[in-house]
């Protein structure tokens, strides 16, 4: 049996920008997704801390050592620069292995979405 686990999270990180004229997606900062294992084109769960918003895109791979948190066309919407986010990623696996596989977390600097 297959199931979908946790497999990365950038926790509380900082959105930088809401570009509402770029087709969709987040823009993330390269040295955060090499820390959090994430790949470009890699589908997220999104979770704002500020509104409760809860949505999925995929991964635009950013400038490195930016700090970048971009949401990009419609996610524009659900958020403002300056929130919080919770940006996650999952994976599926068998049942045996996602009994002991451990998920990568990553708790960006909260003023520079820098990793710490």
């Amino acid at each position: 049996m297959m199931i979908e686990v946790l497999k990365s999270k950038l926790h509380c990180a900082r959105v930088t920008e809401a570009n509402l004229n770029y087709m969709g997606s987040i823009t993330i900062d390269e040295d955060l997704m090499d820390a959090a294992n994430m790949i470009a084109g890699e589908k997220v769960h999104i979770v704002n801390n500020n509104n409760g918003e809860r949505f999925e895109t995929y991964i635009i791979k950013g400038e490195r050592g930016g700090g970048q948190i971009c949401l990009n066309g419609a996610a524009a919407r659900k958020v403002q620069p300056g929130d919080i986010v919770i940006i996650m990623s999952y994976a599926l696996m068998d049942f045996e292995e996602a009994k002991t596989f451990k998920p990568t977390v990553v708790f960006p600097d909260p003023e520079t979405n820098k990793v710490v």
